[in-house]
Parts: C-alpha cells; sequence; structure tokens
C-alpha cells in the first residue's frame, strides 16, 4: 500500500522530521543556555517547533549545515577558551552553520537550474 493513502508518514520524512526536532532543539537549548536560565523552555520550544517545521519541508541539507556548524563551534570554542565555553561556540557555530547553509544551497539550486536551461537549450542530435 501506498504511505500517502493510508495516512502514515513516510520514513524518509519521518526521519527528516525527528533529525529537524533533534537538532534544532539542541540548538534552541544552546541559544536558551546563552539568553538566560529562564528562557531555555521558551527557546527549546521554538526550536522544536521550527526543527519539525523544517524537517516536515525537507530541509535535510540546511540541518546538517546547522549539525556541523555546531560541531566544529563547540571544538574550536573547547579549543580556544576551554571546557567552560564549548556551548557558547556550539551555539554561535550553528547559527554561522545555517546561515552558510542557506548560501551554499541557494548556490546550488542555481547551479542546478543554469545546467538544466543550458541542456534544454541545446539542440538533441
Amino acid at each position: 500500500m501506498d504511505a500517502t493513502r493510508t495516512g502514515t508518514m513516510p520514513a524518509q520524512k519521518l526521519f527528516d522530521v525527528l533529525f529537524g526536532l533533534a537538532v534544532m532543539g539542541t540548538v534552541g537549548t544552546l541559544i536558551g543556555f546563552i539568553m538566560g536560565g529562564g528562557l531555555v523552555p521558551v527557546a527549546v520550544g521554538v526550536g522544536l517547533v521550527l526543527g519539525g517545521v523544517i524537517g516536515l519541508l525537507g530541509g535535510r541539507r540546511f540541518l546538517v549545515s546547522i549539525l556541523v556548524g555546531t560541531v566544529l563551534g563547540g571544538a574550536l570554542a573547547w579549543l580556544v577558551a576551554g571546557d567552560e565555553r564549548i556551548w557558547v561556540g556550539a551555539g554561535a557555530g550553528a547559527a554561522m552553520g545555517g546561515f552558510l547553509g542557506v548560501q551554499i544551497s541557494m548556490l546550488l539550486d542555481m547551479r542546478a537550474a543554469r545546467k538544466a536551461s543550458s541542456e534544454q537549450a541545446e539542440p538533441s542530435a
């Protein structure tokens, strides 16, 4: 049976949503710690909602770029500032990873559109 007919979510889409919840929930936690203890639940909630929506819309490349930014930012902060500032570096790295992910995704989409239009314009032999 087709997954769309039974009303269930396909496994790939479910993975994307769960991946989005994990990544953006973690980023929300990091941002909540930076903002202050009372705002952690709000930041986590916003992160979970955004992660679910991004996963549902299929933003896997974007989520991977945020994950890579989080890990690299945390590692750089650990090397530069020590153990007590890993979460600050991870939060900043997640923000930079998201920004770079959007830019890289846009460039890849433009490249694919340009390639498709040039292939379409070429006369077939």
